[in-house]
């Protein structure tokens, strides 16, 4: 575990380190190559996490989405049973600030959307090889909820979180494809 634990630590120290400009600019470099993707332009129910500062920016994905017409559904987390609950945001004023400073919606205002429903989940992580595999922030929730998921996988990394060595498990489940501001890392090509 304590691998996984030094990882962990490491790669936000290097995040860190991004200058708010860089953060910004690397950001919506990754959302624009993000949405030249198929699975972004067929999607019609897209899951995304709302992002906190060093993840790449979501706020502005959420945005394109409800432009394109898009359903964007963001996670409620279950600490009771490690499980995440996918409700529809339609506007940001539905979010509130609950622990650790995370942004998640609000119950008695959002509606629960069915994993059957989501066509593709953006799946976050703090590091991630070329292979699809990531690290995740400890609490497993999407590991538990891909075991049963099956429509397509994406996630947004900055080019300092994509790493060779990552401790792998035999539950983990690869992602399809890894964005970056440098291009689209296809899985399994």
């Amino acid at each position: 575990m304590d691998a996984k634990k030094n990882l962990r630590k490491s790669i936000k120290a290097k995040l860190s380190e991004l200058s708010l400009p860089q953060y910004e600019d690397q950001s919506y470099k990754i959302a624009q190559q993000f949405f030249q993707t198929d699975e972004w332009m067929e999607a019609s129910t897209v899951a995304i996490t709302v992002s906190k500062a060093p993840e790449v920016d979501t706020f502005q994905i959420i945005r394109k989405g409800w432009e394109q017409g898009k359903r964007m559904i963001v996670p409620k987390c279950e600490p009771k049973t490690r499980r995440l609950d996918f409700r529809e945001l339609k506007r940001f004023s539905e979010l509130e600030s609950v622990f650790y400073g995370l942004l998640e919606p609000i119950v008695s205002e959002t509606n629960t959307v069915s994993a059957e429903e989501i066509d593709l989940v953006i799946v976050p992580g703090l590091a991630f090889n070329k292979d699809g595999y990531r690290l995740g922030f400890g609490g497993g929730y999407y590991d538990r909820f891909l075991e049963n998921y099956h429509g397509k996988t994406i996630s947004l990394a900055f080019k300092d979180q994509i790493i060779s060595d990552i401790p792998i498990e035999s539950h983990d489940i690869p992602v399809g494809k890894i964005i970056t501001s440098e291009g689209v890392i296809a899985i399994g090509d």
